[in-house]
C-alpha cells in the first residue's frame, strides 16, 4: 500500500472577497495573529507525514515561495541583533527534510483544475489535498493526521465532511451517506451547490481531501459546471461510480476564513490561545464587552 506523501494546495485563487487586501498579497498570506494561513495548512500537512508540499500558484503569488523560503538578510540581522528566538522561528517554518514544488496555473479554471495541474508531480500515488482558507483547530491530532489514518485503515478517497446549518447547504459540495462506524460514513452521491430545498442532507465538504489517482482521469474529462469551473465535486461524483468514497467527520473546529467574519473569530480564538497574547487580550475583550453591554 502506498501512503500519502503528497500534498496539494491550490492557491491560486484571487481572494476578492478580502479586496483591497489582497490586490497584491494572496489571501492564504493573511495572518491569523502572528502566522499565515497557508503556514497553518503546511504545518498540518507535515504533522500527517507529507514530506511534499505542491502549490499550485497563480500570478502576484511569490510572496508563498518566499514565505517558505530562506531569508538571508532577515537571519543575518535577526543573528547580528541576538534575537536567537525569532532567528529560531524563521529557521524553521518548515523542516529540512521538506520539498516545496511550485506549479503555475495559467488560468483560474477551477479547482479541479488545479488539482489536474499537480498530476506530473503526484503521479501514480494517493495524495492529499488542503484548502488553507478552511482553518481547522484540533484538540489533539491535526485533521489531516485524522483522516491518513482512515486511509491507512481503508485504501480509498476519504472526504472531510461536517454538518453545516440547512440554510447554508447551497454554499458547499453536500453529499448522500450511508453511515459505516461512528463519524464515518460511504459517500453515494456528491452535489456542487444544491439548491436548500433539494439538498441531500446538510454534510457538506470542507477544505480535506485524500484522493487516489484516478481523480486525475476524470478530472481530464470533467467539463466545466457551477461557475463556468472545472469542479473536482463533479469528479469525485465519477469516482464514486468506480471505487469506495469515504466521508469523515473529523474531530476539530474548522473556521471558514475565506470569510471576513469567519476570518475574524479565527482571529480571536486563535488569540484566547497564543501564549504571549492571551491574558492581556481576554482582559480587553472581557472590558470591551462590559463596556458596550
Amino acid at each position: 500500500m502506498k501512503t500519502i506523501r503528497k500534498a496539494v494546495f491550490p492557491v491560486a485563487g484571487l481572494g476578492t472577497r478580502f479586496l483591497p487586501a489582497t490586490k497584491a498579497n494572496p489571501k492564504e498570506m493573511l495572518p491569523i495573529v502572528d502566522k499565515p494561513l497557508i503556514q497553518f495548512a503546511a504545518e498540518e500537512a507535515v504533522a500527517a507525514g507529507i514530506d511534499v508540499l505542491i502549490f499550485i500558484i497563480g500570478r502576484n503569488k511569490s510572496s508563498i515561495p518566499d514565505h517558505f523560503d530562506k531569508a538571508f538578510e532577515l537571519e543575518a540581522k535577526l543573528e547580528a541583533s541576538s534575537n536567537h528566538e525569532m532567528l529560531k522561528i524563521v529557521r524553521n517554518i518548515l523542516p529540512s527534510h521538506i520539498d516545496c514544488i511550485y506549479i503555475r496555473q495559467s488560468e483560474a479554471l477551477g479547482l479541479g483544475h488545479a488539482v489536474l495541474c499537480a498530476q506530473s508531480v503526484v503521479g501514480d500515488e494517493p495524495f492529499a489535498v488542503l484548502l488553507a482558507d478552511d482553518l481547522i483547530d484540533a484538540d489533539e491530532s491535526h485533521c489531516l493526521s485524522q483522516m491518513v489514518n482512515i486511509y491507512s485503515q481503508h485504501h480509498c478517497s476519504v472526504l472531510g465532511i461536517e454538518q453545516v446549518p440547512h440554510e447554508t447547504v447551497n454554499r458547499y459540495g453536500i453529499i448522500d451517506s450511508s453511515p459505516i462506524a461512528e463519524n464515518l460514513s460511504k459517500v453515494n452521491a456528491i452535489v456542487e451547490k444544491p439548491a436548500v430545498e433539494k439538498a441531500p442532507s446538510n454534510l457538506a465538504v470542507v477544505g480535506r481531501y485524500i484522493l487516489t489517482p484516478r481523480i486525475f482521469r476524470l478530472l481530464e474529462k470533467t467539463e466545466r459546471g457551477a461557475g463556468n469551473e472545472i469542479q473536482l465535486t463533479d469528479a469525485i461524483a465519477k469516482l464514486l461510480q468506480e471505487e469506495t468514497v469515504l466521508g469523515y467527520e473529523f474531530d476539530g473546529k474548522r473556521f471558514d476564513c475565506g470569510s471576513k467574519s469567519g476570518y475574524l473569530k479565527a482571529t480571536v480564538e486563535f488569540a484566547l490561545q497564543h501564549p504571549e497574547l492571551k491574558q492581556e487580550f481576554q482582559e480587553y475583550l472581557y472590558d470591551l464587552v462590559r463596556k458596550q453591554g
